[in-house]
C-alpha cells in the first residue's frame, strides 16, 4: 500500500534521522527550471507594456550598447518602498534618450522621476528585470530634484545661499577637519593622498566621524560640524567626503538643515561626495564642490602648490633684485676705490684755489666798500653828538619853563598872594550855604592856620 503524507510526517517526527532513500524520494527542480517557471508566471499580458512612474537610480549607459538602471519608489519621508532592475536595449536607447533630452532639456540620468513603458522579463541567467520600451517626456523631474530646487530657492530667499562661498580661504589650508565615515575607503584615499603628496606639503587632517549613509546622515554631519565650530580657530577648512555607491544612497545629503548649516558655517567647506556623475544639494552651497574624495585631496594640494609656486617666484625675484643691487654696489665700490687715493689731493687743491679767489675778492671789496662806509660812519657819529647836545639843551629849557609854571600854580604860591583855604571836617568849603551854625572850620593861610566855629 502507498504511504500517505501524514504517515511520512509521523515517521519524520518519531525518527531522529533521515535515510538516504528518504532524500532520494524528495521531489526537486533545478534553478533553471525554477526561473523558467517564474518567467512563465510573470510574462503575461498583465505585466507587458505597462506605464509605470518611478525615480531613476544608477543609470549606466554603455557606449553603443544597452543602458542599465534601477527604478525606485519612495514615500514622502524619502524611505524607499520599491526597487527593480531595468534596462533599455541598445537598439532603442539612443532614440529614447534623444527624445527625452529634446523634450525636457536634460539628459536621461539618475535622480529624475519618469514615466516609462515597461515589460516584465525573467531571464534564466540574469534574473528578473523590466525592459523599457518607451518614455513619456512630460513626466520628467524626480521628487528629490524638485525638493532640491525648493531648498535652494529657500536658502536664496533667506540670503544665505552664497555665504560659505564668500568666505576667504587661507593661502595654505593645512589644518583640515575631515567629516567622513572612519572605515570608508574614500577617507583612506583622501588621507593617503594628502599626506604623501609629491610636493611634501605639510597637511594636518583630523577625522570627525559621521554616518555617511541612511536616514541619520544629515544629523550626524551636523553634530560633527558643531564640534568643529566649537574649536574653529584650530582649523583652516572643513572637508566632507564620501566614496562612491548607489545614487540612492546619497539621499541623506538632500537635507535643508544640513545645507543651511554649511551655508552659515564660519569656515570654508569642501565637499567631495560620490562618483564623477553624482551631484548633491551640498554641491550648491559649499565653498568648493568637487566630485570625489580624491578630487578634494587633489584640490587642496593644488592650492598649496599654487602658494608654494608664488613663494618660489617671489623668492627668485628677491634673489634677482638683491643680486642686481650687489652687482651695482660692487661696480660703484670699484669706481670709488680707483678715485679715492687722489680725492683728498684734488679736494685740497680745489679748496685752496677757492680760498685764494675769496681773499682777492675780499681785498677788493674792502678797498671799494669798507673805506667809504667808515667815512660815512665818522660823519654820522659827529652829527649824532651835535644832535644829542642840542636835544639835551632843548629838554633842559622845557623842564625849566615847566618848573616855573608849576611853582606859579602851586597852592603855596596862591596862599602867598593873600588867598586862604577853608575846610570843614577835612573837606574844602566852596559854598557858604553848606555850613550850619556850630560847624567848626579850619582856615589855612600862607603862614599858619585859624580854627573857627560858625554861629
Amino acid at each position: 500500500m502507498g504511504r500517505t503524507k501524514m504517515d511520512t510526517d509521523h515517521e519524520m517526527t518519531d525518527s531522529p534521522t533521515l535515510t538516504i532513500a528518504g532524500l532520494d524520494e524528495q521531489k526537486s527542480m533545478s534553478l533553471l527550471e525554477l526561473n523558467q517557471l517564474i518567467g512563465s508566471l510573470i510574462m503575461t499580458p498583465a505585466t507587458q507594456r505597462q506605464w509605470v512612474t518611478a525615480e531613476l537610480s544608477d543609470v549606466s549607459p554603455r557606449r553603443n550598447s544597452h543602458c542599465y538602471m534601477e527604478l525606485i519608489q519612495k514615500d514622502d519621508g524619502g524611505v524607499q518602498l520599491a526597487k527593480a532592475r531595468a534596462v533599455i536595449w541598445g537598439n532603442l536607447y539612443p532614440t529614447l534618450s534623444r527624445k527625452f533630452e529634446a523634450a525636457t532639456g536634460q539628459a536621461f540620468a539618475t535622480g529624475l522621476k519618469v514615466m516609462v513603458c515597461v515589460s516584465a522579463s525573467m531571464h534564466p541567467v540574469y534574473g528578473l528585470s523590466l525592459v523599457i520600451t518607451d518614455i513619456n517626456p512630460a513626466y520628467t523631474m524626480g521628487d528629490h530634484l524638485r525638493r532640491r530646487r525648493e531648498i535652494i530657492a529657500r536658502l536664496a530667499s533667506e540670503g544665505i545661499l552664497e555665504c560659505n562661498r564668500s568666505l576667504q580661504l587661507s593661502d595654505v589650508p593645512q589644518r583640515i577637519a575631515v567629516i567622513s565615515a572612519p572605515q570608508a575607503a574614500g577617507y583612506g584615499d583622501f588621507v593617503n593622498q594628502i599626506l604623501h603628496n609629491p610636493y611634501r606639503l605639510l597637511f594636518k587632517p583630523k577625522l570627525f566621524p559621521a554616518t555617511m549613509q541612511g536616514t541619520q546622515t544629515a544629523q550626524s554631519i551636523i553634530r560633527a560640524l558643531d564640534e568643529i565650530a566649537a574649536q574653529q580657530d584650530e582649523w583652516d577648512c572643513v572637508v566632507i567626503i564620501r566614496g562612491g555607491g548607489a545614487t540612492s544612497d546619497l539621499q541623506g545629503f538632500e537635507d535643508y538643515d544640513l545645507a543651511a548649516n554649511i551655508c552659515n558655517f564660519p569656515l570654508p567647506v569642501i565637499v567631495g561626495i560620490g562618483h564623477e556623475r553624482d551631484t548633491t544639494l551640498l554641491d550648491y552651497v559649499a565653498y568648493k564642490p568637487v566630485k570625489t574624495p580624491t578630487a578634494a585631496a587633489e584640490w587642496l594640494i593644488a592650492v598649496g602648490r599654487s602658494a608654494l609656486d608664488r613663494l618660489n617666484e617671489r623668492s627668485q625675484r628677491i634673489l634677482q633684485i638683491v643680486s642686481e643691487r650687489i652687482a651695482a654696489q660692487k661696480e660703484q665700490l670699484s669706481y670709488y676705490s680707483g678715485i679715492l687715493p687722489m680725492a683728498p689731493l684734488n679736494a685740497s687743491r680745489k679748496h685752496a684755489e677757492r680760498l685764494n679767489k675769496a681773499i682777492l675778492i675780499l681785498t677788493d671789496i674792502s678797498g671799494r666798500r669798507i673805506a667809504p662806509a667808515v667815512r660815512a660812519l665818522d660823519i654820522a657819529v659827529s652829527n649824532l653828538r651835535t644832535s644829542a647836545q642840542n636835544a639835551v639843551v632843548r629838554q633842559k629849557d622845557r623842564i625849566t619853563a615847566k618848573e616855573q609854571l608849576l611853582s606859579a600854580l602851586s597852592p603855596q604860591s596862591v596862599l602867598n598872594r593873600g588867598f586862604s583855604i577853608t575846610r570843614a571836617n577835612g573837606i574844602t568849603v566852596t559854598d557858604a550855604s553848606a555850613l550850619t551854625p556850630g560847624t567848626q572850620i579850619e582856615t589855612t593861610l600862607a603862614k599858619g592856620t585859624i580854627t573857627s566855629v560858625i554861629n
